[in-house]
């Protein structure tokens, strides 16, 4: 994946304290874009949708008088909107009783780095719901691809040209000049169709929400766009994967003691049903410092080394040096990890209209965004936390541990077989 911060596939940092005269004096992270806040406004008595919509307008109005240069606004995972402004103008929002929080705007990227066994170690073929066997049958589930968008014409992909939203460059449709995007959509949804590869839910409909640049970056407050826009399809998408990340930490709140607008806007698309996969990281460190790994709401994967497809450590490396089945030696650890999944040397569709293999818990993730699509294609209405327990509880424990991993917990390895 590609890498939001050095997560060797995608930072992204996103946790951020409420900016107040005392916060404004702090020494700036390097993360931070100058000029760039997110303005979280405070719920809204109003119950309607006219009542947010008339809340939020006038909220954007106030923020042009004062000079503020309004990039987006939200409406459904959050109320408030992102702008260009002074310290002073932010100071002065800050201050506004109608304001949460005001927060920097940060830098992201992919989580990919490292550069299908996975489908195979995760039992994806044996799936009755998957059906693979080289017929074209699709799994009839939406899944949001948060990411730098996907290539629309791809012959071995089902996007849905419909939908989708590019947060990054709103002038343009959700297109991948990266390819990194592309590469998670194939590992989630690749067709059945007897060429190039299968997905691990083979033919589902493939929502492509650009938030990252064509070199893999991008802020919080475009991902946070991205993550409105899929809280407003709801009623149609039921998982949507990030393959990128960032530093920050979970309050345990849902974002409101840290003012962290990102997690706020997840708990919301959460409790609307919608279902979150997410990569670990990849730095070999604890994902408690990184989000949206840190969240409990979101289903959390890191990687595992695998060249054959099966277990017993007897593959021999591929595309980089590492262990076979065996805790990746990139990917982040800890308790905040709900599941593991192959995120090494994944063959998945490119940016070219061809096939290309990638390494990093960008490539675990969607292994699981595509697992998640399987259960939900057969559990119309499942919440997200019955989607996490249905998963984990599959999982299994059959591969070499502790070999690379930084902690005690040996996480379940998705495990497709009964979905």
């Amino acid at each position: 994946m590609p890498k939001i911060f050095p997560v060797a596939l995608l930072a992204l940092v996103l946790a951020a304290a409420p900016l107040t005269p005392a916060v404004a004096k702090a020494p700036p992270q390097s993360d931070h874009v100058p000029g760039r806040y997110i303005v979280t406004l405070k719920d809204t008595a109003a119950a309607d949708a006219a009542g947010v919509e008339a809340a939020v307008n006038a909220a954007v109005e106030q923020a042009a008088t004062l000079g503020a240069d309004v990039q987006h606004v939200y409406r459904y995972a959050l109320q408030g909107y992102a702008a260009s402004m002074s310290p002073s103008v932010a100071a002065t929002l800050a201050d506004d009783p109608r304001v949460s929080s005001v927060e920097p705007d940060r830098r992201v990227q992919a989580t990919a780095q490292s550069v299908p066994t996975g489908v195979d170690r995760a039992e994806a073929d044996k799936s009755p719901t998957a059906a693979i066997d080289g017929v074209d049958t699709r799994v009839n589930a939406d899944v949001a691809v948060i990411d730098t968008g996907i290539n629309p014409n791809h012959p071995d992909l089902n996007v849905h040209r419909a939908g989708g939203k590019n947060c990054w460059l709103p002038i343009l449709p959700p297109s991948d000049w990266h390819g990194h995007g592309t590469h998670v959509a194939g590992t989630i949804g690749a067709l059945d169709n007897g060429t190039g590869v299968v997905g691990t839910a083979p033919g589902v409909r493939l929502w492509p929400v650009q938030v990252l640049d064509p070199l893999g970056s991008g802020t919080t407050s475009a991902v946070i766009c991205g993550i409105d826009y899929v809280t407003q399809h709801a009623d149609e998408i039921e998982v949507a994967n990030m393959s990128l990340g960032g530093a920050g930490t979970d309050d345990g709140n849902c974002g409101k003691s840290n003012n962290d607008a990102m997690h706020q806007a997840i708990c919301n698309s959460v409790a609307k049903g919608v279902t979150y996969t997410v990569a670990a990281g990849n730095d070999h460190a604890d994902a408690k410092n990184m989000i949206p790994a840190a969240y409990d709401e979101v289903i959390t994967v890191s990687a595992l080394a695998d060249f054959d497809g099966k277990p017993g450590g007897l593959g021999r490396p591929t595309c980089r040096n590492d262990q076979d089945d065996t805790f990746a030696d990139f990917s982040n650890y800890g308790s905040d990890v709900d599941l593991i999944a192959p995120g090494v040397c994944i063959r998945s569709t490119s940016n070219s209209g061809g096939y290309t293999t990638l390494s990093g818990t960008s490539m675990a993730a969607p292994h699981v965004a595509g697992g998640a699509a399987l259960y939900r294609a057969t559990h119309p209405g499942a919440l997200p936390q019955s989607v996490k327990t249905a998963l984990q509880g599959t999982g299994s424990l059959d591969w070499t541990w502790p070999s690379q991993d930084g902690d005690g917990t040996k996480e379940r390895l998705l495990r497709l077989t009964s979905f």
